[in-house]
């Protein structure tokens, strides 16, 4: 989760159509499982960490970030949140990125190297941002790298040595208005900037439910949407 948007939206972010329906969407591509031990890798805030552990009997959460200042410890739901700079080894049966491996120049050696710091068995949940032909001033604002079709979200992911159980697109109902706004940014020319903004309760509440219309069967959508989801796990 980009600290950037987390700026932008404030303490408003858990009601925020597009946050608030990527977390239900990461509990149904979960399968409403929880975990002991989750790690959030580039987690920012934490928002999905909290979510999962207000919502699941996901024991605790470590939250890995470059971006912290320093280490520290919290709680959330009465359960313990470690917010790390880096990890060695971790018993973790859960690994989020959410939103991470586009923000790096080597996505397969990233998302391995975290392969290769928990057991066997463990699942993890990765998201990243769709099309690249979708790149506007909101990818240059963010530091993206690349966006992603599900089939290349799926090389990288076995490429990394996890075994791939389910591949989605997401936000699929909603993609023609945001592709639009998108291409429309992209041809003013202005400065980059995040295209997540405050909206209208109304507004708000319109795409929040065009969003839970589609999640009951979003796990078949492989055609279109401005999220890809995936759901692996280690060998």
């Amino acid at each position: 989760m980009d600290l950037k948007e987390t700026d932008i939206l404030g303490p408003d972010i858990g009601q925020h159509w597009y946050y608030r329906s990527k977390a239900r969407a990461m509990l149904h591509m979960l399968k409403g499982t929880s975990a002991n031990t989750l790690l959030d890798v580039g987690a920012g805030s934490g928002f999905f960490s909290h979510h999962l552990l207000t919502h699941t009997a996901t024991a605790q959460a470590w939250c890995v970030d470059i971006s912290y200042p320093a280490d520290s410890d919290a709680s959330t739901a009465g359960k313990p949140v470690r917010y790390r700079r880096a990890v060695d080894s971790l018993d973790a049966d859960l690994v989020l990125l959410m939103d991470v491996l586009e923000h790096v120049d080597d996505d397969v050696g990233l998302l391995k190297s975290y392969v290769d710091k928990v057991p066997s068995g463990s699942r993890f949940l990765i998201t990243v941002p769709a099309f690249q032909f979708l790149w506007s001033g909101h990818d240059d604002f963010l530091e993206h790298k690349r966006r992603y079709t599900l089939k290349q979200l799926e090389t990288v992911v076995a490429q990394a040595g996890l075994q791939v159980q389910q591949g989605a697109y997401y936000f699929g109902l909603v993609f023609p208005i945001a592709a639009g706004l998108r291409l429309l940014q992209r041809k003013s020319h202005g400065a980059p900037k995040s295209q997540l903004a405050r909206h209208h309760p109304l507004v708000n509440g319109v795409l929040r439910s065009l969003c839970s219309l589609e999640r009951p069967i979003m796990g078949a959508n492989r055609i279109a949407g401005l999220t890809v989801f995936c759901l692996a796990q280690k060998p």
